[in-house]
């Protein structure tokens, strides 16, 4: 066959349905990397394939119980992968507008951080710190006590002394403003964070599988300073550590999500 008859075959808006579909399935493939959406992909695959080889074989009674099961499969999918499209629908819904402004207050929110992380963590304080990316956290903030302050080191490290009554729960920044304190976060439910992790360890796990946000935590055991992103729990910072990657996660990959230059 030449390439005259290929041309025939596959014009170029066939060419340009092509590659949206493979956009398009490279962008959930990503979206679900490093997550349980992976395993239970696997697991459907794993039904599907048993379901044609029962077909080629002429395996009956077995191919008519999988035939019921993957009639379901579309409402299975939503159910069990609610996260990740809610996660999905979030980020297309994000506004890209991501200005200089707003940098500035991130570069600030940063110091500040950073310096309540570390003096928390030389007291062996407790703290759990929630900073918003481009995902909102409305319904987190509502459920805790309103701030709606100007973020700082020293109003960080009194808003977690044990003394105070809102030390216990996280607190929310959104850009260089204390949001809200005492929220109550969802706790992860992953098997593999380790026995001699806390409440706090497994709620900052647990409000990055469920949006795009960052947490920082110190341990009231260990004085240990960990950030969690994604679902992913890095632990063993110093403040420089913290630094870093506060820059990192809150600008430079912010910067490229919404397609401006660092």
């Amino acid at each position: 066959m030449n390439l005259t008859s290929w041309r025939e075959i596959v014009g170029g808006r066939d060419i340009i349905d092509i590659l949206l579909v493979a956009i398009i399935i490279y962008y959930l493939l990503m979206l679900i990397r490093g997550t349980r959406a992976v395993q239970i992909l696997l697991g459907i695959l794993f039904v599907g394939a048993v379901w044609y080889v029962a077909g080629q074989a002429q395996l009956l009674t077995l191919q008519s119980l999988l035939s019921r099961f993957l009639t379901l499969l579309p409402l299975a999918i939503i159910v069990l992968f609610q996260q990740e499209i809610r996660r999905a629908l979030a980020n297309f819904g994000r506004n890209p507008l991501w200005g200089l402004n707003t940098q500035r207050k991130v570069h600030s929110t940063i110091e500040e951080v950073e310096l309540a992380a570390s003096s928390l963590a030389a007291s062996h304080t407790g703290a759990l710190i929630v900073l918003q990316r481009l995902e909102g956290l409305r319904d987190y903030i509502e459920n805790g006590i309103e701030i709606d302050a100007k973020a700082s080191h020293q109003l960080l490290a009194n808003l977690f002394s044990p003394d105070t009554p809102l030390h216990d729960g996280a607190v929310i920044i959104q850009q260089d403003r204390i949001a809200a304190a005492s929220c109550f976060l969802p706790l992860s439910s992953r098997s593999n964070l380790g026995q001699e992790l806390g409440t706090r360890h497994r709620a900052a796990v647990g409000i990055t599988e469920e949006t795009d946000s960052l947490a920082v935590v110190v341990s009231e055991e260990t004085g240990g300073i960990s950030i969690a992103l994604g679902g992913q729990l890095l632990r063993g910072l110093d403040a420089k550590d913290l630094r870093n990657k506060l820059y990192q996660y809150l600008i430079r990959d912010v910067n490229l999500q919404v397609g401006r230059p660092e």
